[in-house]
Parts: C-alpha cells; structure tokens; sequence
C-alpha cells in the first residue's frame, strides 16, 4: 500500500503509470468528491494513464486514508496542505489538477492559493463558488448520525447521475459513497461542503477547463458560466444530459476532453 503518514493522519493514494518509460511525462492529480475515494476515477485511468502518471489520492477521512474524528475542524487550507505534502513526498513540482464536485471547490481553491503547484485545472460537474444550502447542515449532520451515510446517499443520488445511467451503477455508486465514515462526513459537511471560495476565483490564472452538463442540478449552464467566466483564462463545455456527476455518468467523455484540454494547454 503507498502511504504518506501526516502529523495527524495517513493519507492513502494510488500512482498508475503507463506512457512510455523512456519519455518525459507530466503528472495528473486528481481529486475526488465528498463521500468517495481514489476509485471514482477508475473510468478516467485508461484513458489518461498511457500519457501520463496519474497520481489518485483518497482526501483524508474517506477510503484508506485515515476516517477524521466528528469534531475535527476541516478546511480548504488544510486538505490543500496534505496534496502539498504528498507531491513533496513524490518529488513532483507541479501538476495537472483534475477534480470532480465538492472537489472542484478544493481545487479552485488550490489553484488559486498554490499557483506555482499548478499547470492546468479541470473541474467536473463541481458547484458554484458559493453553494447555496449550508442552512440544511443540521439537518444533514442528523441524518448522518440517525441513519447513516448509505441512506444520504441513496436518498440523493437520482439527481447525481443523470436519467441513462444503469440501475446496476446507480446500486454501486450508493454502496460505495455509503462505506464513507459518518464522523468525516460530519466535519466535511459543516467545514467544506459549503465553503466561500468567490475570492478565490480571480486569482485563478492557469488554463482552465470546466465541464458541466445542460441540466445540471448543481446549477443551470448561465449560473456556472457566471462564475467560469471569473476565471481569466478559462473555457466552458456542456454536455448533453442532467447529471451532476458527470465525471462519472460520462467519464470516457471527460476524460478524453480533459486529456485534449491538456495536450492543447
């Protein structure tokens, strides 16, 4: 197992790597959404691993990495810090950044603080900069303690995937965000989940990808040009459907535009 121990966790990630030995390659780091792990991605690694290293670690709290205690105090500044570390550990500079949801937040956010770490951003089906909803987290945070994650997330997730997405993925995708540990769900949700990163937008200056869909229900194609538009250098692509989580609805689709984003940054 590849483990990076931090002063107060162990962060768990995954390296897949099949370009050709011989020549220089980049390295894609990708960050997954709230209740996930590295296996969100396992849709992406064909298509972008024989060009370059990608670099999947699961967010402290969530897959193999260390589950947070409830009263932990998350912020974006902290979850930026571990990816720091881990690219210091891995002796990697600078890196493209691919995140899907909430974890388009943390990368627009690292994007913004961490500049010089960042050579391309690509956020997939992510919401706005500043989310509406955070006077639902006492209700959220009941739920998760009286019920559990995988009732969140099966409650939830018919607007998550779109309308063509099959039964049996829609099953697998509510028993894997439903293992995510309920303390670490508690803290995410009242620290990150609807974290303020309007600020943060501007000062974006790297090539910038963001993918949407035309029905999304994380917001409607003018909401997210709104805020897209914030970012200098930065371009819009809306696919056809109603998914949110349209990294994994149309993951092939993503993925091969993000690789083309790249190849063309």
């Amino acid at each position: 197992m590849a483990i990076l121990k931090l002063p107060d966790c162990e962060l768990y990630y995954r390296v897949d790597d099949f370009a050709d030995p011989w020549r220089p390659h980049d390295t894609v780091l990708m960050l997954h959404g709230n209740a996930e792990s590295s296996l969100a991605w396992y849709a992406w690694v064909p298509v972008l691993a024989r060009e370059m290293r990608v670099l999947r670690p699961d967010m402290r709290g969530y897959g193999q990495s260390t589950p947070m205690p409830r009263e932990y105090e998350w912020t974006l500044d902290k979850v930026i810090d571990d990816y720091c570390r881990l690219l210091d550990h891995l002796g990697i500079e600078r890196v493209h950044l691919v995140a899907a949801k909430i974890g388009g937040t943390i990368a627009r956010a690292f994007a913004a603080r961490r500049p010089e770490r960042i050579k391309t951003l690509t956020v997939v089906g992510t919401p706005q900069a500043l989310r509406p909803g955070a006077e639902n987290i006492p209700a959220l945070i009941e739920e998760f303690e009286t019920k559990g994650a995988e009732h969140w997330a099966r409650r939830t997730m018919a607007g998550r995937l779109g309308e063509h997405f099959p039964d049996e993925g829609v099953e697998w995708w509510t028993r894997f965000m439903g293992r995510a540990p309920v303390s670490s769900l508690i803290g995410f949700n009242r620290g990150i989940n609807y974290a303020d990163i309007r600020a943060d937008l501007p000062k974006i200056k790297c090539p910038t990808l963001v993918i949407t869909t035309e029905e999304s229900g994380l917001g409607t194609v003018e909401r997210t040009r709104e805020w897209q538009e914030q970012i200098s250098d930065s371009r819009l692509l809306v696919l056809p459907g109603k998914s949110y989580h349209v990294a994994a609805s149309d993951a092939v689709a993503c993925a091969q535009a993000t690789l083309d984003f790249i190849r063309e940054a």
